[in-house]
């Protein structure tokens, strides 16, 4: 029997033994044998200890004397070493055997190998550490709390944040931290969420260890079962002090802008032409008037565009579909109630945006600004006119008081002259001395003319080299306002290389500004075409530098053309008929000279042509009589002053 039960024990794949009451080892199995390497015979009493891991040893044999003394069964945990040397994990249960008696007469063991088990424990075990230890380290408040939010667990790193220990902190305790203006705000949030069972966040301050109060973003998630019921929610509160600094620091900048904007009455836009997509700024909106937040395109702002400045408009198009690194215009528009507002629009290409041509620009409400010109501009046209009477007056007063005397000394000599003549008989050699006297004081009277009309004529020439596009660019800048203002397109050719010409810049631009207002003012009363102007300089024959200004204004007659350089004549209603008769003297002065054509179409081109600079120019005459084409004399320097010249527009 007892061979039999011997065999049993050696079959089972488990490490099976008895023992004595003293705890003393007397029968190990095959298993406990093949395991440790120790033959059946060689095992006895206490010497397993040999087999023990020192580590475990003092534990195990505390344990075991401690189940020998109770008499009860129990269990214990220790590394045994196997044959190989390598120690594993064992679970080493016991219960004891007692006779009828009760009295115990042997202890029956089983080791159960869990050394898997105990790596697995160890894994999860260091996992835990290891997490726990993450969480606490991290510079994030993390925290967890139960289905009803009541909190479990805050990080070490919360803790120290905010001065609380585990204990203070559980529950509802963590809520002390939270800024009393923020804790109403926080707790309907956390609340609210509870109560729907999902995500959610906050913003809030809280106290930092040192009573500081900083902001921080609360967020939290929850954790479900199988069964999708709420077992735990996580969550933490991230720092946004930073961000929260930012976005004051950014939003006190964007009211500061909308509010330098608002009083500048401007407003700002970007443009991506190839996507058509426009945005603008608040106060553009109210430029506009448009609706705040509507979709702008280009066709809802040219429903606003006046339509005189239409063109303006298709040119700015073309510029920016070229690419052109800049573009600057001033146009109008008309508000539903049909009041105009003058705007002043500039714009900028982004550089390093590849094939993606993208602007940002500015726009300007200069519709005070234009009223107050024009009206300044009225009264300085009223205070012209004025000066002009007044000088007219001193000039009248000043030519009669000098030529009365002469013409006196004429009329009466004159009358002597007939005396003579119609006595009985003649008295020829009396009237012969009073005919000489009359040409005495006519002489006398022509001298007095000819000083007043020397007085105008104070400056004095300078020939200089003369980059003519640049004298050009310089006369378009000073007119460009007042030809948008009369809603004149003007456009340039100026060709490229030109040589330098000989000449006075000052007496130049005065023609070229004459040119251009005259020109400008043949178009006043188009109002069936473009009012285009365009000014167009190239290389002529003879070594000469050619400039055109072309209008499509009203033109002239045949008959005209002969007499538009003759003083005097004009063909404008308020002209004095000068302007084109100084500006030809000026061009002549220059060896060069000054004509006009009637265009194909409407309009007419006036030309002058100037010889190149060569560096041995002879000084330039001075401009002061010239014949007109009858033989009349006129003078053409009273107008080389550039204060005059700045307002000479007569053809």
């Amino acid at each position: 029997m007892e061979n039999n039960l011997g065999r049993v024990l050696d079959a089972l794949p488990a490490m099976v033994w008895t023992a004595l009451p003293d705890g003393s080892i007397d029968y190990v199995n095959g298993a406990w044998s093949d395991f440790t390497g120790v033959r059946p015979g060689k095992i006895c009493s206490w010497e397993w200890r040999a087999l023990v891991k020192p580590d475990d040893l003092p534990r195990l044999v505390e344990r075991w004397q401690s189940i020998l003394a109770s008499g009860e069964p129990g269990e214990m945990e220790a590394r045994l070493r196997r044959f190989d040397g390598e120690y594993r994990w064992f679970l080493v249960r016991v219960s004891p055997l007692r006779d009828k008696s009760g009295d115990l007469v042997k202890w029956y063991g089983v080791n159960i190998d869990i050394d898997n088990r105990k790596l697995a424990e160890q894994a999860i075990t260091e996992s835990e550490r290891d997490l726990k230890l993450m969480i606490d380290t991290i510079p994030v408040l993390a925290w967890s709390a139960d289905p009803d939010g009541k909190a479990e667990f805050l990080s070490q790193y919360y803790l120290n944040y905010v001065g609380f220990s585990a204990e203070e902190a559980r529950n509802q305790g963590w809520t002390g931290a939270v800024h009393p203006d923020d804790a109403t705000k926080l707790e309907v949030a956390w609340q609210a969420t509870i109560a729907s069972g999902s995500s959610g966040e906050c913003e809030v301050r809280m106290r930092r260890f040192d009573g500081q109060y900083r902001w921080f973003l609360f967020r939290v998630d929850p954790s479900r079962d199988e069964t999708g019921n709420v077992i735990k929610w996580y969550g933490v509160y991230i720092g946004i002090e930073f961000r929260k600094q930012a976005l004051e620091k950014l939003r006190r900048s964007e009211a500061f802008l909308a509010e330098g904007q608002h009083l500048a009455r401007m407003g700002n836009f970007s443009w991506h032409v190839a996507k058509g997509e426009i945005v603008w700024s608040e106060p553009l909106y109210r430029i506009f008037e448009f609706e705040p937040d509507s979709v702008v395109t280009l066709d809802l702002i040219a429903s606003r565009v006046h339509p005189e400045d239409i063109p303006l408009m298709a040119d700015m198009l073309e510029a920016a579909e070229r690419g052109d690194g800049h573009f600057e215009y001033q146009l109008r528009i008309v508000l539903p109630d049909q009041s105009v507002k003058h705007l002043h629009v500039v714009a900028h290409r982004i550089e390093d945006r590849g094939v993606q041509t993208e602007y940002i620009g500015a726009v300007l409400d200069i519709t005070r600004h234009r009223l107050s010109e024009d009206a300044l501009e009225k009264v300085r046209s009223e205070l012209a006119k004025v000066t002009r009477i007044m000088s007219l007056s001193v000039l009248t007063a000043s030519i009669a008081h000098e030529v009365n005397q002469p013409l006196s000394g004429i009329i009466t000599n004159a009358s002597t002259c007939l005396r003579m003549l119609a006595a009985d008989p003649p008295n020829i050699e009396i009237a012969t001395e009073t005919a000489r006297r009359t040409i005495r004081d006519g002489n006398r009277a022509a001298d007095v003319v000819g000083r007043l009309r020397a007085l105008f004529s104070k400056r004095t020439a300078m020939i200089e080299r003369l980059d003519l596009n640049e004298a050009v660019r310089e006369v378009i800048a000073l007119a460009s306002g007042e030809l948008q203002r009369d809603g004149v397109v003007l456009c340039t050719e100026l060709a490229c290389g030109l040589p330098f010409v000989a000449g006075d810049r000052i007496q130049l631009q005065q023609v070229v500004m004459n040119l251009v207002r005259n020109a400008a003012d043949a178009m006043s009363a188009v109002t069936d075409r473009q009012r285009r102007l365009q000014i167009r300089t190239e290389l002529d024959n003879d070594n000469c530098v050619r400039l055109s200004v072309q209008d499509a204004g009203t033109g002239f007659g045949p008959n005209c053309l002969e007499r538009l350089f003759e003083p005097f004549y004009t063909t404008k209603n308020d002209g004095m008929g000068i302007g084109l008769s100084v500006s030809r003297s000026i061009i002549e002065c220059h060896n060069g000279r000054l004509w006009a054509l009637s265009n194909d179409g409407p309009g007419a081109t006036f030309s002058f042509a100037i010889p190149v600079y060569s560096g041995d120019e002879a000084p330039l005459p001075e401009i002061s009589v010239s014949r007109a084409p009858d033989g009349s004399a006129h003078n053409a320097g009273g107008f080389h002053d550039q204060r005059v010249s700045a307002r000479l527009s007569c053809r």
